[in-house]
């Protein structure tokens, strides 16, 4: 089988251009080929792969020490649900 590039036109957020772009700068290649890398990563990421947040029982939210790299998404997912960090303060 045969893999040949299309040329396309994508509109994405300043900050995951951003994201982007240190990423292909790092690796040293080009912006196209990160899209295409991330997204093959994604797809190849078993499903259910991300960890579960627990709560001490004081209700502070903790991820498992196994649970590896945090994402963006896991934090975001902490704020929308109601973490109030001027509670622990």
């Amino acid at each position: 089988m045969h893999n040949r590039a299309m040329r396309t036109t994508v509109s994405i957020e300043e900050e995951t251009h951003g994201y982007l772009s240190y990423y292909a700068q790092a690796r040293g290649i080009t912006l196209g080929e990160a899209i295409d890398e991330l997204i093959r990563k994604a797809k190849a990421a078993p499903p259910g792969s991300a960890p579960v947040i627990e709560y001490t029982a004081s209700g502070f939210p903790v991820f498992p020490a196994s649970a590896g790299e945090i994402s963006d998404e896991q934090v975001k997912k902490l704020v929308e649900d109601e973490f109030a960090p001027e509670a622990f303060a």
